[in-house]
């Protein structure tokens, strides 16, 4: 069962050596990884959580990050850890509806200093106080996008609902997992386990694992159930969640 070490994704970065403990609880992935999960292109992540540099005219300018990430980086590489994750799905939205980038930034600050954390959008606060911080914030700028969207309730549960009912809270803070499938579906995202990669719920088998073990067997979903001791339910509906990150690439 050599897949398993693939499922580690410290065996990618640090081979031999005992992960941080910064890591411990933090989930952690790749760019391309949370690129690939959140459905946000590299680039992107990059910009939001490195900055970047860019010209106007002949000067040169520095655009700063929106957040600190949790992670330093590992082996000279870029690291995203879970909440970093779950934040770039959020701002990913609001932009998607045309909320100006500029805006964005501003009312992820004012968010931040409102909750008290660095990642907003990952505590049950964000729920009751986050769309009033979006307002404010849209009329600070007068951005019209962000103001419409804000003042609709309608359309603001458009946005945020879908993603607040696949998150799993301890408490008003303590975001712990992410259920991406709804969850009523046997994938989870726990950075408590597998370092945050999506896995079956009951044994903790990284969902990749159990759909390649399908692939190489001839689509025998019951033989792999019962080689991970994980329910026919679990390893069909990684197979699914698989095929929908694939097929979204």
């Amino acid at each position: 069962m050599h897949d398993r070490l693939d499922a580690d994704p410290l065996n990618r970065y640090v081979p031999g050596l005992v992960a941080s403990i910064q890591f411990v609880g933090a989930g952690i992935y790749t760019v391309p990884e949370a690129a690939r999960l959140s459905r946000v292109s590299a680039a992107r992540i990059r910009r939001w959580l490195k900055g970047y540099d860019f010209k106007v005219t002949r000067d040169r300018h520095h655009s700063d990050p929106i957040w600190l990430g949790q992670l330093d980086a590992l082996d000279g590489r870029m690291a995203v850890g879970f909440c970093d994750l779950i934040e770039i799905r959020f701002v990913a939205a609001f932009i998607s509806r045309g909320v100006s980038w500029k805006t964005m930034r501003r009312a992820h600050a004012a968010a931040q200093q409102k909750l008290s954390t660095i990642h907003p959008f990952c505590t049950n606060h964000f729920v009751t106080d986050g769309r009033t911080i979006l307002l404010e914030q849209g009329q600070t700028d007068g951005d019209r996008v962000l103001i419409d969207l804000t003042n609709n309730q309608q359309e603001f549960d458009r946005i945020v609902h879908p993603f607040l009912q696949e998150l799993e809270f301890a408490d008003e803070t303590a975001l712990v997992r992410w259920w991406p499938m709804g969850k009523q579906r046997a994938v989870v995202l726990d950075p408590g386990r597998n370092f945050g990669q999506p896995s079956a719920p009951t044994a903790g088998v990284p969902t990749r694992v159990l759909a390649r073990s399908v692939k190489a067997n001839g689509g025998s979903v019951e033989l792999v159930a019962r080689w991970y001791e994980v329910s026919v339910d679990e390893v069909r509906d990684a197979v699914e969640f698989e095929a929908g990150l694939a097929n979204a690439a």
